[in-house]
């Protein structure tokens, strides 16, 4: 039987296509390989948000020149775009180069290579136990902020029907996963474009009425287009966890403006105070860029008092980078030299530590629920209902339960804990 590797970067919708295609190729017929040698098929599903991603895609295109062999190499995410015969002459080791999502594309191409059976009529999916799943319900995005080459790669929004979500969910849920989460560039534009104009808050309570399914998540978040009806969904829906990321990327309106984010600092803080009053205890992680075009250092200091002030639970901070093809990249000045964006970054991570920190050492003592999702170094891991990491001893097959454990010691990044009998 033939073999497949995937060789996955990038967001957690990246990682949802790739689950997709595993599915997708197993269920006709093909086997997964731990590694590329073992492979007759490579899949490399590749990031180039920020360009320390997209050197590290290409570090790997190049990598595998030297054990290509008759293996075949697939290249799909947001490093393909309208120009494939351009990264075929780049890449002439590339076999398949398919946009993100164009599952079609590939089933096609490897009947023709007679890897899968030509009596195979579409895309074919093994459902297969996992404790979590992610879940695509709207892929693409309409906001073309100034920095992001996504809505260039992933095209304009296009939601799932509420139907389509909820049968794969309840498919997902018979096979045993008891938590998912619904992804999309921006989940709160869900529904939109459909028919009635359904919105995420709808489907919530559709998944919320799934018997089995224990748990339900969203991101990302779009700060601009956050609303009280899906704030009063998290608060009233039981299996709605308790985490919300809300990027705001900067906290400085003009730069806000620049990157064409949609909202001011004053609304952002506004709406953070909002969700915390309907949500006592939830968890908020954000996303933040240092060094934008411009970016002085008094505008970066809005920024790190933002932080200081919100104390979120989660900051994922990264430095601009510029994308070709981006209005950021076309019409703005890369001005602020890499070591002071390096400086910014750095600080922002100390601050968060602490923060972190100080947050989860108020967990010490108590009993949360955990998800446990696998086992590493001896330890089972998992994530309670406001996504805290979980390491803890157990002698028993705790897979895919939820247990109670209580913490007995706390750093910035997990906890670790003793399951409760």
């Amino acid at each position: 039987m033939p073999r497949y590797h995937i060789w996955t970067i990038g967001c957690q919708m990246n990682k949802a296509d790739s689950a997709f295609i595993s599915e997708c190729l197993e269920g006709m017929g093909m086997h997964p390989a731990d590694r590329v040698d073992e492979a007759d098929v490579v899949v490399l599903n590749s990031c180039v948000v920020r360009q320390s991603a997209e050197n590290r895609v290409v570090n790997k295109l190049n990598s595998f020149r030297s054990v290509k062999g008759d293996r075949i190499l697939v290249l799909t995410g947001c490093m393909v775009d309208s120009d494939i015969d351009g990264l075929r002459k780049s890449f002439p080791q590339v076999d398949l180069a398919f946009p993100p999502q164009d599952f079609n594309t590939l089933l096609s191409f490897l009947k023709e290579r007679r890897l899968v059976s030509e009596g195979v009529g579409g895309i074919e999916v093994a459902s297969k136990f996992r404790p979590t799943a992610l879940v695509n319900i709207i892929k693409g995005c309409d906001n073309f902020c100034s920095y992001c080459i996504v809505p260039y790669r992933r095209g304009r929004e296009e939601s799932r029907p509420i139907a389509d979500v909820v049968r794969e969910v309840e498919g997902l849920t018979a096979a045993g996963t008891k938590e998912i989460t619904l992804l999309g560039q921006n989940v709160d534009s869900y529904g939109y474009d459909q028919p009635g104009k359904p919105v995420l808050a709808d489907l919530l309570a559709e998944l919320n009425c799934i018997e089995g399914l224990s748990r339900i998540r969203f991101l990302t978040s779009h700060p601009k287009d956050m609303n009280r009806q899906l704030i009063e969904a998290v608060a009233n829906l039981g299996k709605v966890c308790e985490h919300m990321s809300l990027p705001v990327q900067a906290g400085d309106d003009d730069i806000l403006c620049a990157m064409g984010r949609g909202y001011t600092l004053e609304k952002y803080v506004r709406l953070v105070e909002s969700i915390r009053r309907a949500v006592p205890g939830i968890a908020l992680s954000t996303d933040v860029i240092v060094g934008f075009p411009g970016e002085s250092e008094g505008q970066f200091s809005k920024t790190y008092e933002l932080l200081s002030a919100l104390r979120f639970d989660t900051v994922h901070v990264a430095c601009y980078s510029p994308r070709q093809g981006t209005v950021a990249a076309r019409e703005m000045e890369d001005d602020v030299p890499a070591e002071e964006k390096i400086r910014r970054r750095k600080l922002v991570e100390e601050l968060q530590e602490g923060i972190a920190f100080e947050i989860n050492k108020e967990l010490l003592g108590q009993r949360v629920e955990v998800l446990v999702e696998g086992r590493k170094k001896g330890k089972w891991w998992g994530r309670t209902r406001t996504d805290k990491l979980v390491f803890f001893h157990d002698e028993a097959d705790r897979l895919g339960q939820l247990v109670d454990i209580e913490v007995t010691d706390t750093s910035p990044w997990s906890l670790q804990g003793e399951s409760v009998a």
